[in-house]
């Protein structure tokens, strides 16, 4: 039974997230649809990457990923359908796929869209169920797509570094209103280099140590760590960072406005 995972920025309000599964299966039936997310923030390309990297490494070789987010940035004839490390990934070409793979896919073809007057998510999905369904039958990528493309390329939001201090930027809230930094735990290393460190965010509030666990502090004291991703995480034991330090990531209205934002969390090394 093959695995599909599915990623979008659509929400649950609709008919679509459905739809979309009943496009896929009308290919392939016995396809394992699994959901990542449907509540990816519009236009916030770091999120999304974050979000679908760490998703995807976790599935075993052979999974197809359809990954609908931001597929209108531009408009499109085509799909890309790329193969790296024995998974295959389908997305618009946006400049997503090279951030969430960091670095250029081993394999990419551009898959056409029906020739229809107005494309729609639906459309898009049923040119990768398509090929999805050709690969799962013996075809090769080169087989299912074109090629001949170059596709967009976005590196990943990197933080800035100097040479007593490390800064990120907050790409991601979770349920609990933890504050996830796009600072890795080998980024922080390596810019520590055994030194004592400062954690400073927001309201001059200070971290001192990396801890192992929420139980490492008391309830509603906060706490840093590196979560199960390896990035730099802000909680409380018991209570949401986020909303009580003020705290927040990517706005959409500020996109709107031709402005991106992201709020910073330093690090300071002595």
């Amino acid at each position: 039974m093959p695995l599909l995972t599915l990623t979008t920025d659509i929400g649950e309000k609709d008919f679509l997230a459905g739809a979309i599964k009943g496009q896929l299966l009308r290919y392939q039936q016995d396809f394992n649809i699994i959901d990542i997310t449907h509540s990816l923030s519009a236009f916030n390309y770091p999120q999304a990457a974050y979000i679908c990297r760490h998703a995807i490494r976790n599935f075993p070789s052979g999974t197809f990923h359809l990954i609908l987010v931001n597929i209108f940035d531009e408009a499109s004839d085509y799909l890309l359908l790329a193969e790296h490390n024995g998974h295959f990934i389908g997305c618009a070409d946006n400049g997503l796929l090279t951030m969430i793979l960091g670095e250029e896919p081993q394999k990419v073809v551009k898959v056409a869209l029906d020739q229809q007057t107005q494309k729609s998510t639906l459309f898009f999905t049923n040119a990768f169920a398509k090929a999805v369904h050709g690969l799962h039958n013996g075809k090769t990528i080169e087989e299912v797509g074109d090629v001949e493309v170059k596709i967009k390329v976005k590196n990943a939001l990197r933080p800035m570094v100097g040479d007593n201090w490390i800064e990120g930027q907050i790409i991601f809230i979770d349920n609990f209103e933890n504050v996830i930094v796009n600072i890795s735990k080998i980024d922080f290393e390596e810019q520590r280099k055994g030194r004592n460190f400062s954690i400073v965010f927001k309201r001059d509030e200070v971290i001192e140590k990396i801890s192992n666990s929420y139980a490492d502090v008391p309830e509603g004291e906060k706490l840093a760590f590196f979560n199960s991703a390896g990035y730099l995480e802000i909680a409380i034991n018991k209570g949401n960072a986020a909303g009580l330090f003020g705290l927040q990531g990517f706005s959409e209205k500020q996109y709107l406005n031709n402005r991106l934002f992201y709020q910073t969390v330093k690090v300071f090394f002595e």
